[in-house]
């Protein structure tokens, strides 16, 4: 898959909340995730495919509910791409979070190496 194929099936597959499926079948196994800041629940920085499913099934277990989720059309620039997403979620333990953020990608063949999110 060329770039601009990985970004619209990123997009499509977030759209469905379809986020493990993401990772496993776009991420390359080096990849790494990196966060806005290190929290007491997620390191700025995640290395490995399976560390980042990891980090995945820890969020999905602190998530209670999702209100509504938005991700726009990706952005394409040579390697890499961008996109917003904006979850409204409720949190187990009664917080309500809503989040926007931009999500930036790099790819290599074909494969992302790199997720970045900034808020």
């Amino acid at each position: 898959m060329n770039t601009q194929q990985v970004a619209n099936r990123l997009v499509e597959l977030c759209r469905k909340g379809e986020f493990d499926k993401v990772q496993k079948e776009l991420f390359s196994n080096d990849a790494v995730s990196i966060e806005p800041q290190e929290t007491p629940a997620f390191a700025k920085e995640t290395k490995g495919l399976s560390a980042i499913l990891q980090k995945g099934e820890k969020w999905n277990s602190m998530l209670e509910k999702v209100n509504s989720l938005e991700v726009s059309e990706p952005v394409v620039a040579g390697n890499a791409f961008a996109c917003t997403m904006r979850l409204d979620i409720d949190m187990k333990g009664g917080q309500h979070l809503d989040i926007s953020e931009l999500c930036v990608y790099k790819v290599k063949d074909g494969k992302i190496t790199t997720e970045e999110f900034i808020m």
